[in-house]
């Protein structure tokens, strides 16, 4: 780890994948942390540092002490062994020891006691709700969701038309003149048992999935204004049925919710959505698709005046971050429902449904909520009512220029400390109904701080527990231009 990587790591606080502790005395507490972080995708733990990022620094005693502890912790105190790497970085403080848990192939990881830890946000928790414990062998390859069976359904009750045309699209030949019974083939393409229906059967083509599975629908709401709990609606619905039956329900929801725009198109023509149906066809297939099938919730669309959120139960999986899935790294959550919705659904799967969206409309947040285990896609619409993208420069020498486009989520902050006029990013968190610290922090923080339009309370302490942010001459002559707009 260059000396580089080191301070800036520092710098940015702890999260899931950094953890800083001052000293470590007890092998069974050290293998809490080992465990949740192999758990979690892995991560970074810093012995010789303060919660507060301050280095305290070791001294060779110490880190003969430590090596030899953590040797002990990872072997004898986690079921099974975890493998860390230590790395001893040296500062003006004394040594800091860099210990790197790499995410762990053999999940469950357990304690002496029997105990699974996972991450949560910068601290850990025990594991102890069915859901989540089969979600950990889940993302271990042990069982998959879409293969469990559904307990008293039948052969009858899979859609025939549905499957009969399915089967002949995709093989050429009608599926009555096979050679095969419905419940071989059913079994054979791994839909059922031969006897029941798995959940990948009853989603893509049951009579009323939603009997035996009544959270496994999709729920939609368009707000008049920007804020969730505003008791007013314009239109909501809860779609039922198959796969193919919710995304076209959700599709035709959300279009008659946005504007359409002409681009000089004839008056008489209903025009463009103001967001393109690319974007938005991507995103809702990807939620369908990948979400979390042991997570008994539905999938949730929210169409508010300045923006569109899908909102998919079940956090990323595995180490994937929101930027890994931008660049099309993916692992199939659901392998046997992604294979056969992708001859039904307009999925084309390799990971390409996330940059193919953002290459259509780049105005779009991922949002992976790992403590709420739900990922959200805010695609950002061009209309939004509270201040958006500068265009023109502020006019001196009135007020300093703004030279740099403001994306609409740094328009937001700015609107909100104007309201506020001082908030952390706690406040933040929760004006902007928004739970990852980290998201809120490269997305809304760090932008406005680049751009010179908001300053830190505190700045020579960036990482202190009462930081809060305030507008600077900048920010507010921003939000006075847009003003001057209206």
């Amino acid at each position: 780890m260059s000396p580089e990587d080191f301070q800036r790591i520092i710098a940015r606080g702890e999260d899931s994948r950094h953890q800083f502790k001052r000293d470590a005395t007890n092998a069974d507490g050290l293998a809490a942390e080992l465990a949740a972080f192999a758990n979690s995708g892995g991560g970074w733990l810093f012995l010789g540092v303060n919660d507060d990022g301050s280095i305290a620094g070791l001294d060779g005693a110490a880190v003969r002490r430590l090596n030899q502890l953590l040797g002990n912790a990872a072997s004898q105190h986690v079921r099974p062994p975890v493998h860390p790497l230590t790395e001893n970085v040296q500062t003006d403080e004394g040594i800091v020891i860099v210990i790197e848990v790499p995410d762990g192939m053999a999940k469950p990881y357990l304690d002496n006691q029997g105990r699974i830890w996972v991450k949560q946000g910068s601290d850990k928790r025990h594991v102890t709700s069915r859901e989540e414990l089969q979600r950990m062998f889940q993302r271990s390859g042990l069982v998959y969701a879409d293969v469990v069976p559904v307990a008293d359904t039948s052969i009858e009750d899979i859609d025939d038309k549905a499957f009969n045309a399915y089967f002949n699209r995709r093989y050429g030949e009608s599926s009555e003149f096979s050679g095969l019974t419905r419940e071989q083939l059913l079994q054979n393409l791994g839909l059922g048992d031969g006897q029941v229906l798995n959940l990948a059967g009853l989603m893509l083509f049951g009579h009323n999935p939603q009997r035996w599975r009544p959270a496994f629908e999709l729920k939609a709401v368009a707000f008049p204004g920007t804020v969730l709990h505003d008791t007013r609606y314009l239109d909501s619905e809860d779609i039922k049925g198959t796969l193919l039956e919710q995304f076209r329900g959700a599709f035709a929801f959300i279009k008659r919710n946005l504007h359409h725009v002409q681009h000089g198109r004839s008056f008489n023509t209903l025009g463009e959505l103001e967001v393109p149906e690319t974007a938005l066809e991507e995103l809702l297939v990807n939620a369908l698709i990948h979400r979390d099938y042991f997570t008994s919730a539905s999938i949730r669309i929210m169409i508010f005046a300045d923006r569109v959120e899908i909102v998919s139960p079940g956090h990323l999986p595995d180490s994937l971050s929101a930027e890994d899935i931008s660049r099309g790294k993916t692992i199939r959550r659901n392998p046997t429902l992604t294979e056969h919705a992708s001859h039904i659904l307009p999925y084309r799967g390799m990971g390409s449904g996330i940059p193919r969206a953002l290459e259509a409309w780049p105005q779009i947040d991922l949002v992976d909520d790992a403590a709420g285990n739900q990922f959200s896609t805010v695609i950002w619409r061009p209309e939004a009512e509270w201040p958006g993208e500068v265009t023109d420069q502020v006019t001196p020498p009135v007020t300093p220029p703004v030279t740099p486009p403001v994306a609409p989520p740094v328009g937001r902050l700015l609107g909100l400390l104007a309201e506020e006029g001082e908030l952390s990013n706690a406040s933040l968190r929760e004006r902007l109904n928004l739970k990852d610290r980290t998201h809120v922090r490269q997305h809304y923080i760090d932008p406005a701080l680049e751009q010179g339009l908001i300053e830190y309370t505190i700045p020579d302490k960036p990482n202190s527990r009462l930081q809060k942010y305030r507008l600077t001459a900048a920010g507010q002559a921003w939000l006075q231009q847009q003003n001057n707009k209206g």
